[in-house]
């Protein structure tokens, strides 16, 4: 099984490139020409892109194949005040550069909304809201020319008193969304509400891929097992519009995509430490790699790249003293079933 790590918006190593740089709008309302403000967030978008490019080109140095961009490239760009504001033709050039070296190193980029955005939301506000801001994330994917696979993970959502209706309400308010949204969407577990067989469920329903976050799955632990559940989680991504276009050509096909963090602290199971423990990532790679052709790994720990290349370290030393993995490049490698 090949296996590539990545890891989320920021380098601890590369100095002066953040990708998120922004300006709060109580400071935006405070300026006095309106039209200056908005070509100032339009400059912070640039630089943002610049820095994206910056972290791209740093991760094709380090061998790293798999990248979680930020959400905040553009400062304010779905606040409802600024509705009037189209800030995409003036970043046009700067979001094709960044898609153009994405395609030409074939690597694998997506994003992953704020917590805010929340599809099986009660309110009508609340959901128009969530709507607008995968709306803005699509664009700036479309923006950078980049095909199906580059998608927008989400969680489920609230149980809002009754986790029963409020998975049926996704799934309807789901079947709401325009399909060049939808078709973007994967869905992810989280710690505390919808468990991994849940959102499987609920994957499997409205027909989006399913990624699995271990971390998530082991501190709120669902009626079957991750490794029980794997064969209806890859078969999910086997749906996936562009896998199906390209299932004959496995160079093409996306594989699928799990999440992993570590516990930070006995107290604090759920927050995630700045490391990588790599026990429970192993024993899971190791039970699935027999039926796994390949898998892409988003490292969700705190010290994001840093993290990323010990956990590398960790499979060399293994490789060294002959368990069954072989490291590949920087941020990939190979394992036996």
């Amino acid at each position: 099984m090949l296996v590539r790590f990545g890891y989320v918006a920021m380098s601890v190593q590369l100095e002066n490139a953040s990708p998120s740089r922004t300006m709060t709008m109580a400071n935006f309302s405070k300026l006095a020409d309106r039209e200056a403000g908005l070509r100032r967030l339009e400059k912070l978008a640039e630089g943002n892109l610049r820095n994206t490019l910056r972290l791209l080109k740093h991760n094709r140095y380090m061998g790293v194949h798999v990248y979680r961009m930020t959400s905040k490239l553009i400062p304010l760009a779905t606040h409802e005040e600024l509705r009037d504001w189209n800030p995409y033709p003036v970043l046009a050039a700067s979001f094709a550069e960044v898609g153009d070296f994405v395609r030409k190193q074939g690597m694998r980029v997506s994003f992953h909304p704020d917590h805010f955005t929340v599809i099986n939301t009660p309110r009508k506000d609340v959901f128009e809201k969530s709507v607008n801001d995968l709306d803005h994330h699509v664009r700036m994917l479309e923006a950078m020319r980049l095909d199906g696979r580059a998608l927008n993970n989400i969680h489920v959502g609230g149980s809002y008193g009754d986790k029963m209706v409020a998975g049926k309400r996704f799934v309807e308010q789901f079947s709401l969304l325009e399909p060049r949204i939808a078709k973007r969407i994967t869905l992810e577990n989280d710690d505390k509400t919808f468990t991994a067989p849940e959102t499987l469920a609920i994957a499997e329903e409205v027909g989006v891929p399913m990624v699995l976050d271990i971390h998530h799955d082991a501190v709120n632990r669902g009626s079957e097992t991750a490794e029980e559940l794997w064969p209806r989680i890859m078969q999910t991504w086997d749906r996936l519009e562009w896998n199906v276009v390209h299932a004959a050509d496995s160079e093409l096909k996306l594989p699928p995509k799990i999440h992993v963090s570590s516990p930070k602290s006995d107290s604090d199971p759920r927050g995630h430490a700045d490391y990588v423990e790599p026990g429970p990532l192993l024993d899971f790679l190791y039970r699935i790699a027999a039926t796994t052709p390949a898998l892409d790994v988003m490292i969700e720990a705190k010290k994001k790249d840093d993290a990323l290349f010990r956990l590398m370290e960790h499979f060399r030393m293994l490789e060294g003293e002959g368990h069954p993995i072989r490291v590949v490049d920087g941020g990939t490698v190979e394992v036996g079933g």
